[in-house]
């Protein structure tokens, strides 16, 4: 494991109150709950980092304190709807200099992504305040990492005030540019699956397709990559169409008109016209 000369917390967001797919981040995968086995993908990079759950202080959520602990990871509790000071106070009480923010909903995310994105804010220590794969993103959905520096995330917490950018604890960030020092980092392979590739979870289908490709590469490959799971589609077309319709559906789509930074191609409407 790469010893680094920061210390880097990543900050996992986890609530049971999702409204599509609640419970969501503890539903069973090959035995263990979602979470526990994106916990365990994200324990696969090859740099030095403290892994920590957020959940909310809410009473619902007692149950994710429950399975960080027997996951053996450290939880953190704060504010249900606030995420950006969810995301800041753990990282002070962790005595964060960097934060990655990286969602519960990814259980399919590449650790090979994530040392990439490391990789080149280590490479440029002290050049950029948030270094991403998302502004704009190239590889599938669910593969979405986000470095902020201590100081960047406290300059947006103390400056947020949308209730969208409290919510999402980026967007006041990648939505300033005069602000902050940004880079994105995009798939090397010079392909954008990012409208097309779905490894998220939100919907029933979504879940059925995770639990798919775990059964289809894990016991084979613990640590299958996102070129492993794009193979896999090919070869088995089937598994792809499982959630294919939901492929492009992201928040975005709820805040076009808010968002300075985001086009109408960057987002698509739930099949059927659902919320």
């Amino acid at each position: 494991m790469d010893q680094n000369p920061e210390k880097i917390v990543i900050v996992v967001q986890a609530r049971m109150s999702s409204t599509r797919l609640p419970g969501k981040v503890l539903k069973p995968i090959l035995g263990k709950s979602l979470l526990s086995r994106m916990i365990e993908r994200l324990q696969m990079i090859r740099h030095q980092a403290t892994i920590i759950i957020a959940t909310s202080d809410a009473e619902q959520d007692d149950i994710i304190e429950t399975e960080a602990n027997a996951i053996g990871v450290p939880c953190f509790r704060g504010s249900l709807s606030n995420c950006l000071d969810r995301h800041y106070q753990a990282g002070k009480k962790y005595n964060a200099d960097v934060v990655i923010k990286i969602p519960s909903d990814c259980p399919l995310i590449d650790p090979r992504i994530i040392d990439q994105v490391l990789d080149f804010y280590l490479q440029h220590t002290g050049e950029y305040d948030f270094v991403n794969n998302l502004h704009p993103a190239t590889w599938p959905d669910g593969n979405d990492v986000e470095i902020m520096t201590m100081a960047c995330i406290e300059k947006a917490w103390k400056e947020a005030s949308r209730p969208l950018e409290l919510e999402h604890t980026t967007p006041y960030i990648w939505e300033n540019p005069d602000k902050f020092r940004i880079a994105n980092i995009s798939w090397p392979a010079g392909l954008d699956y990012s409208m097309s590739h779905r490894f998220t979870i939100d919907y029933p289908e979504d879940y059925e397709f995770i639990n798919r490709v775990y059964e289809e590469l894990y016991p084979a490959k613990h640590d299958f990559s996102c070129d492993d799971i794009l193979k896999l589609l090919d070869e088995k077309p089937e598994i792809y169409q499982i959630n294919a319709g939901y492929a492009g559906v992201n928040w975005y789509r709820n805040h076009l008109g808010e968002l300075k930074t985001v086009s109408e191609k960057q987002t698509r409407t739930i099949p059927g016209g659902g919320v």
